[in-house]
């Protein structure tokens, strides 16, 4: 069975087909938070993807959770992220 970051990292990649896609585990860093108290992580992600193209943030944004899907709910506590399309990315 894969480890839940493996999960998230896969649904991402699967969904969205990044050029680039660094997810970071945080959660050591919100220890004793409340959130973390139920078992669900903190995560950063940088995600650079076609499917980000013309849209706004809170689009993009959107496209990210629904990535993820029922994970928010119940493996994902707290999700930053910074999505991107390739023609924002310096080269």
């Amino acid at each position: 069975m894969s480890s839940r970051f493996e999960r998230i990292q896969q649904c991402l990649e699967n969904s969205l087909q990044p050029s680039l896609c660094e997810l970071k585990d945080d959660s050591a860093a919100h220890k004793g938070h409340a959130g973390a108290a139920s078992g669900a992580g903190h995560y950063s992600v940088t995600i650079i993807s076609e499917k980000f193209e013309g849209l706004n943030r809170i689009s993009r944004h959107r496209l990210v959770y629904d990535a993820v899907g029922d994970l928010m709910h119940t493996e994902i506590h707290a999700l930053v992220i910074q999505a991107l399309s390739p023609s924002e990315t310096p080269k």
